[in-house]
C-alpha cells in the first residue's frame, strides 16, 4: 500500500507523550482540557472513593448513580466487541 506523500507533512510525529500525533498547539490544548477535567469536584470525589474502596489490579471500578461496581479489565477494555464504540 502506498503512502500518501502529503499526509506525512500534515501529521505530527508520534512519540512518547504524544501518541496521537497531535501538533504542539493541539497537544497543549488537550493537556489543559484533560487536567481541567481531572480537577473537577466530581472527578476528585471518584478518585477518593476509589482509594477508599481499594483499586485492584484485576478489575476496574465503575461509578453509577446507584453506587459502584467492579468490572473485569478484559470486559472493560473489550467494548468494541460489544458494539459500544463507533
Amino acid at each position: 500500500m502506498e503512502k500518501n506523500p502529503g499526509l506525512d507533512e500534515i501529521m505530527a510525529e508520534k512519540r512518547p507523550g504524544n501518541s496521537q500525533g497531535l501538533s504542539p498547539t493541539a497537544l497543549r490544548a488537550k493537556r489543559a482540557r484533560d487536567k481541567a477535567m481531572a480537577m473537577t469536584t466530581k472527578r476528585k470525589d471518584r478518585k477518593a472513593q476509589n482509594q477508599r474502596i481499594g483499586q485492584r489490579s484485576d478489575s476496574d471500578i465503575h461509578h453509577a448513580s446507584s453506587g459502584t461496581r467492579r468490572t473485569s479489565i478484559a470486559y472493560n477494555r473489550a467494548t468494541h466487541t460489544r458494539g459500544e464504540v463507533n
